[in-house]
């Protein structure tokens, strides 16, 4: 009896991919059939924020994201320690290094 092989799938990444879209904030909505990530970039003080990227997927592939993103996550803090939410020092402030 042979070892049965694992389905295995080359990946190509193109260099204008490779380099990646910075997201601070994401959004998340859903229809019957698909749910919808928007990646957003935003800028305090800044009062409109740009979607870097949309990513649809079904919701099975939704479900298995977020299976593989807690597995991820728990791997990273095995390694580096606890991920920690931030709130600013000074909150009025608004996270601006200088203020008038």
């Amino acid at each position: 009896m042979e070892p049965q092989q694992k389905n295995e799938i080359k990946i190509e990444l193109t260099p204008e991919v490779a380099s990646g879209n910075y997201a601070n904030l994401a959004v998340i909505n859903h229809s019957p059939n698909e749910f919808f990530f928007d990646f957003l970039q935003v800028v305090p003080g800044m009062p409109q924020a740009r979607v870097q990227t949309r990513v649809v997927m079904t919701p099975e592939n939704a479900k298995n994201l977020l299976f593989a993103l807690r597995d991820n996550l728990a791997k990273y803090e095995a390694t580096f320690g606890e991920i920690t939410h931030k709130e600013p020092i000074n909150p009025a402030n608004n996270g601006n290094k200088f203020s008038a």
